[in-house]
């Protein structure tokens, strides 16, 4: 618990250290890019390669998608990575955030222990589960529960953990399973505590869709040309990184998760950048889903909560 009560005052210090000192915009200048350090999140570590001569990125590291965001609306971040089960959160209350190109699909297991007692969804009953708060593992998890007849609220016990410390809370018995994203599911098969139960994805309904990248309503307006060019950069990044799957992978493993692991997760990974209507009815789809398990309370203005004018752009250019 230390662990993550360290995690949580790191990044809330972080935060607020980056709303004490907003940046100045001006040319030549560093873009401030948040995202996570994990494989499914690590486009944004590309884009120097990508973006034009003139203009350079600065990448900040958060451990979860509120503090991405408040950075953002704080004007300290131009863009950050988000979860689209948060961005539709933040939307539903009126705050001003659009999402402009997707980050990532799937990357989602539900793990047990490995000797331990459940051996089926339905046997989660009565234990302890740890997950974490905004995120689409979140919504998976609540959903995967209410198919089996199991009442988030009454019949199990959930608990909020840092992603980073999922493992140590499964493998010290403080938590019976979670429900996170890669590579902490196929982490804890490799290093022998964990199993995995299941990938509990929604039907094509829903599909796979997991994060996507982040602005302001304000700086679509007053910035569009810099937004381009950092979808662009983002959809050239996603492309190269899928293509070269095994430097995609090495450079992911410089983050801390060896090499043999990533790989083994992969199958269950996917970068992304492009969004259409389908993307679009996927999320409006978890919207609702997320209106029924009582995460939000009205659904969010989804005409300006998503803006596919730049991945339109950036696909042209890509052809």
């Amino acid at each position: 618990m230390c662990l993550i009560k360290k995690y949580l005052w790191v990044g809330l210090l972080f935060s607020f250290f980056l709303m004490l000192h907003p940046r100045l915009s001006f040319a030549g200048e560093p873009i401030p890019i948040g995202t996570w350090k994990t494989a499914q999140t690590i486009q944004p570590f590309f884009y120097d390669r990508f973006l034009q001569d003139s203009m350079k990125s600065r990448i900040y590291t958060f451990t979860n998608p509120a503090d991405q965001k408040t950075a953002l609306l704080a004007g300290s971040l131009d863009m950050c990575g988000t979860t689209l089960a948060h961005a539709i959160y933040s939307a539903s209350l009126g705050q001003p955030v659009v999402v402009v190109a997707a980050l990532c699909n799937k990357c989602s297991a539900l793990v047990v222990k490995k000797d331990g007692p459940v051996h089926s969804e339905a046997d989660l009953r009565g234990k302890k589960i740890g997950y974490v708060p905004g995120t689409m593992h979140e919504i998976l998890l609540r959903e995967m529960l209410k198919r089996n007849g199991i009442s988030p609220q009454k019949d199990v016990k959930l608990i909020r953990v840092d992603f980073f410390d999922m493992g140590t809370a499964l493998a010290g018995g403080n938590i019976d399973a979670f429900l996170s994203g890669e590579p902490f599911p196929t982490l804890a098969v490799k290093q022998g505590y964990g199993r995995i139960l299941s990938y509990p994805y929604y039907g094509d309904s829903i599909g796979t869709i997991n994060a996507g990248m982040l602005v302001t309503r304000a700086s679509v307006k007053k910035r569009p040309e810099k937004i381009a060019a950092l979808v662009l950069a983002h959809a050239r990044a996603t492309r190269y990184l899928m293509q070269h799957s095994r430097q995609w992978l090495q450079r992911a493993a410089s983050f801390g998760t060896s090499l043999d692991v990533l790989e083994a997760a992969a199958p269950n990974m996917e970068l992304a950048w492009n969004m259409d209507a389908t993307y679009i009815k996927q999320a409006r789809a978890l919207g609702s889903r997320m209106q029924a398990l009582g995460i939000i309370r009205k659904q969010p203005d989804y005409e300006k909560l998503f803006d596919l004018s730049f991945v339109r752009q950036a696909g042209e250019k890509l052809k």
